[in-house]
């Protein structure tokens, strides 16, 4: 690897991380006060704020990502234009392609840190993060909902009245329905305990059969009960879909499909997980025209807030085309693509008019 190229990437990565950094003790503070408000509910204490908080961090490192990039990018690129080092490289040789080539380089490693944390670190730790607080508050998932959880599993539908931050269930109930759209039996219980692949334990169970012309009851202590609701699903239901990994969203999008339900929302974050870390490549490519070009030490700070003009529009961008695309129902493709798309165009218009002047 070349000298300049070692020596720029050290720089741009240097102050990507120092400006992600930044954000996230901005952000963390921030998070931190909006739960002081709730220390004192149940037990959640001020250690469990900071908990809560820490767990939140991979989270705001991912959604913070492509905005770090862009101004920190810009930050080296104007601190290496203030001292003529851009101008050096110029003058030695350096064209535009292989500055970009060399940014590029340093946008491949963030693109795959971002998919690293947003699949494999992000979910788990909001689910934790999640898990955390309802313990802490002794507050369960369900409880702002009059009725409780309702999930379809093929001609059944299930009411759940409380789901424990173990996806263990309380106060369930099971409509199940024949061919005909009628109802053929409902089971409920007091408790249920996943305990093998489609099965859970039902404890106090309450069973009542329609036949033609009369009903039959019975109770049970027990009852193995099968359905195709699992804890991941359950699971999928604390970590809102920006947040879930590819693989709990392909496997929740499945279960919407076989019951024949909506999934342009979760298709939509699908496709933005799949493109989002393609965005550090944008945000260099846009910071170069910026950048590249020489000058004066007031200058700097001007790119730079205009590197986070840049970035808010873009998450911003980036979320109204999704809720527009749910709301419409758009290509899921479409909707997660078209703000990178559109800062890309930005940027290759952008480049161009740099190298013609």
């Amino acid at each position: 690897m070349k000298i300049y190229r070692r020596y720029m990437m050290r720089e741009v990565s240097g102050a990507i991380l120092l400006v992600l950094l930044a954000f996230l003790a901005l952000f963390a503070f921030f998070d931190l006060l909006g739960e002081v408000q709730d220390i004192g509910r149940g037990g959640y204490q001020l250690r469990h704020a900071f908990a809560f908080v820490l767990l939140r961090l991979p989270g705001r490192v991912y959604e913070l990502m492509p905005i770090a990039v862009l101004i920190g990018t810009l930050y080296a690129l104007s601190s290496l234009a203030r001292h003529s080092e851009i101008t050096v490289l110029r003058v030695s040789g350096l064209s535009s392609g292989a500055l970009l080539r060399a940014l590029f380089l340093v946008a491949g490693l963030f693109a795959v840190a971002t998919f690293l944390i947003g699949e494999y670190v992000v979910p788990t730790a909001e689910r934790e993060a999640n898990q955390l607080r309802l313990k802490a508050r002794g507050r369960m998932i369900g409880q702002d909902l009059r009725s409780g959880l309702w999930v379809k599993d093929e001609r059944s539908f299930i009411n759940v009245r409380v789901v424990l931050p173990d996806t263990r269930l309380r106060g369930i109930r099971v409509y199940e329905f024949d061919e005909d759209a009628k109802l053929r039996s409902l089971t409920e219980a007091s408790e249920g305990e996943y305990v093998a692949p489609d099965s859970w334990r039902l404890s106090n169970v309450l069973q009542t059969v329609l036949h033609a012309e009369r009903a039959e009851v019975q109770k049970l202590p027990e009852l193995v009960w099968h359905s195709a609701l699992n804890p991941d699903i359950l699971a999928v239901l604390m970590v809102s879909p920006d947040r879930m990994s590819l693989q709990h969203l392909l496997t929740y999008t499945k279960h919407l499909s076989d019951n024949r339900q909506t999934t342009n929302r979760y298709d939509i974050a699908f496709w933005k997980k799949v493109v989002y870390p393609l965005a550090a490549f944008v945000m260099v490519a846009l910071a170069m025209p910026f950048g590249g070009a020489h000058y004066r030490s007031d200058g700097v700070g001007l790119k730079v807030f205009s590197g986070v003009m840049i970035g808010i529009l873009f998450h911003m961008l980036n979320g109204l085309s999704a809720n527009l695309g749910a709301i419409n129902s758009w290509s899921p493709v479409l909707s997660a693509v078209t703000p990178s798309a559109l800062f890309l165009l930005a940027a290759i218009t952008m480049i161009w008019w740099v190298e013609r002047r």
